[in-house]
């Protein structure tokens, strides 16, 4: 067990005002960052007032120019320097967008090289830019449009609307997708998606319109509809087709992969030479997985270049990256052995070999080293709750540490070249340390160390251990966060935070074990927080995240279970005095722990609950579920409304009226289960908000939280 304690008397004590990140004093609570960029290989700083170029060997920062002086030059109307790119390497030139128009401006002559309007911005859906044809792709009331350098814009689709979606990110936001416009390298073709979602439900979610009590004259006070296009596990789905646009041309065709119907295409890339578009395909069922290239001019199905199947499911994440020395190879990255890893193959589809391997996972691709013909990467080899940054060889597979002490979570940059990184990392103890790294020596430079920012405040204990899971064998991470002031002699009301469903984990060697704002405000109040990751959570291999595959629910409680018969074992922990609480899957979870151990969580908080797997949506249920025609038993052992009768202690149930993640037929159905079984839950609810709680009203959301526990877990 690790620990990290401050005591300290005549403090200040934090409030949520501080430790919530709608909190008034919130920026003033986080540790400080400096926020670089990479002009080619010159390292670059940028803040609100000014733009600094860094030695990478000193750390030494040297003005550039002052926002001041960039308006006065270009005319613009920028309001601080932070978004702003050098894409031009060794010429001083800077590309500027303060929302009117986009320029490439030269600071040294003190002159503009070039300017595109932006008069399609503020009211666009999705838009992206390429520098190297200066055209911009934006979709605006739902259709598809490419602005060209010259200014002139092209509309492209004129059958654009909530049925046919453009541009925009499809699938729910699943396999790895955020966005949906991909411009060739060369910037003269654009790869898009095209969503009909026709097919699919309307849930009919509502807007509350906001009033004053007299309304002014000709203002609405009904409210008014907002169906979101949901599409419900075992129910249809939408189909997506890919398009592509040639700049010069003018001529859209579309990639030739076959009926869409109940299939997902993801991760699109492009080849070096422009010519071809790769995709991975999905069926259904996520459990076969096909790489396929297209012709780019023509559409043209090439080859279908690998194929993945497993008994489970398969979760293609990342599109293909190419060697930039050799562009007929190509990354690719794969669980197929188990563990997330990087694999080299060629462009027939043959695997060369397996680049990284080990009980452990790769957790981001950073960038090359040409010269040394190696990549920088960040994994979890050295601990699970770890990040650290490696060199790796394409040609020996041998891996090089790039951290000074292999400890904290540690987030890169690497410059193009691959000679230097920005290690930005956080330990424990340490809020954020920034140090340049030269790749081929080692040699670390400190480049900046953030104060704590919490210095002159009272703090409680933050710990962090493991426990073996309900299997008996794999080991679990936990974090406790002691009271304030904490004595091992009296016995303390605990709570379990939890969330504890897949892609995500809550644990890690972050500042204060990355424990949440309001850990630390209910430890002050004299609250013992614990929280688990339990099997099921991220980043520990196939088998730990698939053990919960068509039964959510009962492996996680099982595993939470064991965290709680831990934390029985310890003298200060008052069993009798036990709470939970968690948000969407956490929600789920802390539903499920209610009702299935009644007797032993006295008090809980669950906030946007899944209640039953069946009304979530096709992607993600499915994956992990199945439908609910294939796997009736599951989704009824899973379902949390037979068990609305089982409730004893105090739950109170959160949503926002407007979630268009778990809607609000989960809540709605739980509170009906639960008047049919005469049992009494709390519910609450935020008219306009989504799935979590945006700005100040996230603070209020925490004062609820915290208080419902006040009155109930004494």
């Amino acid at each position: 067990m690790i620990a990290t304690t401050t005591y300290a008397q005549g403090l200040k004590t934090l409030t949520l005002e501080d430790l919530n990140f709608g909190g008034n004093n919130y920026h003033n609570m986080v540790p400080k960052h400096r926020y670089t960029t990479w002009w080619g290989n010159e390292l670059v700083r940028t803040d609100v007032e000014d733009c600094y170029i860094v030695n990478k060997n000193t750390g030494i920062e040297t003005e550039l120019f002052s926002l001041e002086n960039i308006n006065k030059w270009s005319g613009m109307d920028l309001h601080h320097l932070y978004n702003i790119t050098f894409p031009v390497a060794g010429k001083t030139q800077v590309l500027l967008n303060d929302g009117k128009k986009q320029m490439l401006f030269d600071w040294k002559d003190k002159k503009e090289i070039w300017h595109t309007d932006n008069n399609f911005n503020g009211s666009t859906q999705a838009s992206n830019f390429n520098y190297t044809s200066r055209a911009t792709a934006y979709v605006k009331d739902w259709q598809l449009h490419v602005v060209n350098a010259k200014g002139k814009d092209k509309q492209l689709t004129t059958d654009g609307s909530r049925n046919i979606v453009y541009g925009q990110s499809v699938h729910r936001d699943e396999f790895g997708i955020n966005g949906g416009l991909y411009w060739s390298n060369d910037g003269k073709k654009l790869a898009f998606y095209r969503m009909d979602q026709s097919m699919v439900t309307d849930f009919p979610l509502v807007n509350i319109p906001e009033l004053d009590w007299k309304p002014a004259e000709g203002e609405s006070r009904i409210a008014t509809p907002a169906p979101e296009k949901y599409p419900m596990a075992g129910e249809k789905s939408h189909k997506v087709t890919v398009g592509v646009y040639d700049v010069n041309t003018g001529k859209v065709i579309y990639l030739d992969a076959g009926d869409p119907t109940d299939r997902y295409f993801t991760n699109i890339a492009w080849s070096p030479d422009n010519k071809t578009i790769y995709m991975f395909e999905l069926n259904r069922d996520q459990n076969d997985c096909r790489l396929v290239s297209y012709n780019a001019e023509n559409g043209k199905k090439i080859a279908e270049l690998y194929r993945e199947t497993d008994k489970k499911y398969v979760e293609p994440l990342h599109p293909i990256t190419f060697l930039p020395w050799d562009s007929s190879k190509f990354i690719m990255w794969s669980q197929k052995d188990g563990y997330t890893h990087l694999y080299l193959f060629n462009n027939k589809g043959e695997q060369l070999k397996q680049i990284t391997k080990g009980k452990w996972v790769v957790l981001n691709f950073l960038g090359f080293d040409e010269k040394h013909k190696s990549i920088t990467i960040e994994s979890n080899e050295l601990s699970p709750i770890q990040k650290n940054i490696f060199i790796v060889s394409l040609e020996t597979g041998k891996r090089a540490l790039m951290d000074d002490n292999g400890k904290g979570w540690h987030t890169g940059s690497v410059s193009p070249d691959g000679q230097y990184i920005v290690d930005s990392y956080q330990t424990p103890t340490i809020p954020n340390n920034i140090a340049i790294v030269n790749t081929a020596n080692g040699k670390r430079t400190s480049y900046y160390k953030a104060e704590d920012p919490w210095k002159g405040y009272t703090v409680p204990t933050y710990e962090c251990g493991t426990i073996k899971a309900a299997d008996g064998v794999t080991d679990l991470y936990y974090r406790m966060v002691k009271p304030l002031n904490f004595d091992p002699k009296k016995k303390y009301p605990t709570i379990v935070y939890v969330y504890g469903g897949p892609h995500a984990h809550n644990v890690d060697a972050r500042w204060h074990y990355c424990s949440r704002g309001w850990e630390t405000y209910m430890a002050e109040k004299g609250y013992l927080l614990f929280i688990l990751d339990n099997r099921g959570s991220e980043n520990r291999g196939k088998d730990f995240e698939q053990v919960t595959f068509r039964h959510l629910g009962e492996e996680e409680m099982k595993d939470q279970m064991k965290g709680v018969d831990f934390l029985k074992s310890l003298p200060y922990v008052d069993a009798d005095r036990m709470g939970v609480h968690g948000w969407s899957f956490g929600g789920f979870m802390t539903t499920n722990l209610m009702t299935t151990y009644p007797d032993v969580f006295k008090v809980g908080v669950a906030g946007g609950p899944v209640i039953d797997w069946k009304w979530y949506e096709v992607m993600y249920g499915e994956r992990y579920m199945d439908t609910p025609q294939t796997n009736p038993e599951g989704y009824a052992n899973c379902s949390l409304l037979p068990k609305a009768k089982n409730l004893k202690g105090k739950l109170q149930i959160i949503i926002g009226l407007n979630d268009p993640v778990v809607v609000p037929q989960h809540a709605f159905s739980f509170l009906k289960a639960c008047i049919a079984a005469g049992t009494q839950p709390d519910f609450f609810v935020y008219p306009g908000e989504p799935h979590n709680m945006r700005g100040h009203q996230s603070t209020h959301l925490h004062e609820r939280i915290s208080q419902y526990f006040f009155d109930y877990l004494k």
